[in-house]
């Protein structure tokens, strides 16, 4: 599974980050992307989850 957080977001006073992640679908074996805006503090939480 590939990693990546692509961008630093920056909106008014809040910055948020936008991560990327490949996930390979079970049934047809093909990958796809999940894409994903929110807080920096939150982002190996999101490459954690399958």
């Amino acid at each position: 599974m590939a990693k990546k957080s692509v961008a630093s977001l920056q909106t008014g006073s809040k910055r948020l980050t936008k991560a990327i992640k490949m996930v390979k679908s079970p049934k047809t074996g093909a990958y796809t992307f999940v894409e994903s805006v929110m807080d920096p503090d939150s982002v190996n939480d999101f490459f954690a989850k399958k």
